[in-house]
């Protein structure tokens, strides 16, 4: 309920959580640039989540900060793999409690890791020395997804500001390991942190993401037999023969996006389902025929496709490439499952906090909101498919993610915070503080 009674903000609180957004969005910037600033690529946010919890405590918050356990997690779905140091790894959740619980609950959730910069030469800038340029903050992770957790932030703040407290519980989780597990976010689920529903502020564009597709990690592991390079057909190249096993999942790639032509969500697009062989090591001498070669590969699976029927594809599919090449077949490869195993999903039960978003992205000059259907991966898989609380992705536009000179832009940024504040205001109810 809004403090009307209206069960939505009214026009004049709007207007006042906008002004509060605007009042002091240099300083959101700021923030977001000190952020963005955090190299916290895999296994070195914590720095970022000490950031975090500094952030929160100054604004209230009861912060719960821990170091996240595997062994904590045995058995809880769709579980990725670990393998690097994970002893550092942390959770941070902070809560603000209503003086009477009357509203709905929400969760607001950002991820605070980055993927790793690549060659510093082909930046333009220094990728952890972000920047406001042209209108928008340069580096990496600003867009992807710092200055939408910011923003998210800084959308709370903003109610305050406009003199208004929530009815609702609400919960502001900083989680780890989305770029390569969704351990951090599976964790605040193991910890007990529920609401009625969860908002992650994913780099969108503006648009509703409810609906994701899965992804599996897998490496492959090629074995030859090394020689004198000088001898070299006594030998068998393990990197060559790695691109005979790659060349065959490239044909199950085509074969899943076949199958995915007759999809409801996915079946408009030419190919949702994408295969990467992302990283490859091999060999130990480059005068010696390498003996050995490890694939790390990434692919996409559909919502509603079964992880362990894909895995028994994909080792198939390796299985059937090694008997057709007389090498492989005396030493076949193998596969070693890493990082992802994940099931895509679509939203349930969501439509109210769906209308309610609508309603506020069309106040702040969205016009109608638009549907987006993501060919990556988030966490919002875990509080909808796994926990039956809907979960959903709004945020900020951000181009080149993942890629050399990544941004996000300024006005989106403000624009979004806007959004947030009055789906905040509506979804948990508000009334005068």
């Amino acid at each position: 309920m809004s403090s009307d009674g209206s069960g939505q903000a009214s026009a004049s609180e709007r207007a006042r959580i906008a002004a509060a957004v605007d009042a002091v969005f240099d300083d959101q910037v700021q923030t977001t640039l000190r952020f963005s600033a955090i190299p916290s690529t895999r296994g070195a946010e914590g720095p970022a989540q000490d950031m975090m919890a500094d952030l929160l405590r100054a604004r209230g918050y009861e912060v719960d900060d821990w170091a996240v356990r595997m062994a904590d997690l045995d058995g809880m779905p769709d579980l990725g793999v670990i393998e690097h140091d994970f002893s550092r790894a942390r959770s941070v959740v902070g809560t603000l409690r209503p003086r009477q619980d009357s509203g709905r609950s929400l969760i607001l959730q950002g991820h605070c890791d980055v993927v790793p910069a690549g060659p510093l030469d082909m930046w333009r800038t220094p990728p952890f020395q972000p920047e406001v340029r042209d209108g928008w903050i340069h580096g990496r992770g600003a867009g992807d997804m710092k200055a939408g957790t910011i923003a998210a932030l800084y959308a709370v703040d903003a109610l305050r500001a406009a003199g208004l407290a929530l009815r609702g519980r609400l919960h502001f989780q900083s989680v780890i390991e989305e770029e390569s597990t969704g351990v951090g976010a599976l964790s605040t689920l193991q910890r007990g942190y529920r609401a009625d529903a969860a908002l992650l502020p994913e780099p969108t564009g503006r648009r509703f993401t409810n609906v994701c597709v899965g992804v599996l990690w897998f490496r492959l592991r090629v074995r030859g037999e090394p020689a004198h390079v000088a001898r070299a057909s006594e030998g068998f190249n393990a990197i060559k023969a790695a691109y005979t096993v790659i060349r065959a999942l490239e044909e199950m790639e085509a074969a899943w996006n076949r199958r995915a032509a007759s999809d409801p969500y996915y079946g408009g697009m030419a190919n949702p389902v994408n295969f990467s062989p992302g990283i490859i090591q091999g060999g130990d001498w480059a005068s010696s025929v390498p003996a050995w070669c490890d694939v790390d590969c990434r692919i996409a699976v559909l919502p509603g496709w079964d992880v362990a029927a894909c895995q028994k594809e994909i080792e198939a599919t390796v299985a059937g490439a090694a008997a057709a090449d007389p090498n492989l077949a005396a030493n076949p490869p193998r596969v070693a499952w890493s990082g992802f195993l994940s099931h895509g999903y679509v939203m349930q039960g969501g439509e109210q906090a769906r209308a309610l978003l609508a309603g506020a992205h069309s106040a702040f000059g969205g016009g109608s909101l638009e549907d987006r259907y993501g060919t990556g991966l988030n966490d919002a898989r875990f509080y909808d498919r796994c926990f039956g609380i809907p979960a959903f992705c709004y945020g900020p536009l951000a181009e080149q993610v993942h890629g050399f000179n990544e941004r996000v832009e300024l006005q989106s940024i403000r624009d979004t915070t806007k959004t947030i504040a009055a789906f905040i205001a509506d979804w948990c109810g508000v009334e005068p503080a």
